[in-house]
């Protein structure tokens, strides 16, 4: 009965931004309904780890996914959720769905987190640099061996067992962005390259 206000609050949050590899020719080499069983499975992926890491799907854009760890509900290392959740996800798709192959990226840091739009239709987001460095990362991880890219200061946030799994990369400056980013990939594919 009582309308949510429009606005959000700051959070500390960590997101996770999923993407498959071309997906222009997945949606032109199979028939429709071939490329909705294949983008349910996949999403039936994302949903469930994301669910078992107490991350929210906020959104789904055509074949991506736009997670979020930490927001609207407070966790208290959502690096550590999201950094396990994307390495879950990446390890699934190569054994369930070989042939679907997605690029993960993972940032953590200070957003607005609330609902946004107009009166008449909004919706839940998180706005800020974590979600556009996520989403750069993303697109660098498709040309990635691992698939899968997260920020030096997102595995700074995570735990010593977290932090494990990862090597710290090359420094690139993401699109839009000034100040350069360390990368971090899963140690066993930097070991592989």
């Amino acid at each position: 009965r009582e309308r949510p206000k429009l606005g959000g609050e700051e959070r500390h949050v960590a997101v996770l931004f999923i993407d498959i590899v071309g997906s222009t020719q997945l949606v032109t080499s199979r028939r429709p309904a071939e490329v909705v069983a294949v983008l349910n499975q996949f999403f039936g992926i994302v949903v469930e780890e994301v669910d078992r890491h107490r991350g929210l799907v906020n959104k789904f854009e055509g074949d991506a996914t736009l997670a979020i760890f930490g927001a609207p509900n407070h966790l208290d290392s959502p690096e550590d959720e999201a950094l396990g959740a994307a390495r879950a996800i990446a390890e699934r798709l190569s054994n369930e769905m070989p042939e679907c192959q997605a690029g993960l990226g993972v940032a953590a840091g200070q957003v607005v987190a609330g609902n946004v739009g107009a009166r008449e239709r909004f919706e839940y987001t998180v706005i800020g640099e974590p979600v556009n460095e996520a989403a750069r990362l993303c697109e660098l991880a498709k040309s990635h061996p691992a698939r899968l890219l997260a920020t030096a200061d997102t595995l700074d946030g995570a735990s010593e067992s977290q932090r494990a799994a990862w090597a710290l990369g090359d420094t690139v400056t993401l699109r839009g962005h000034e100040r350069p980013t360390r990368l971090a990939s899963l140690a066993d594919a930097t070991e592989q390259t």
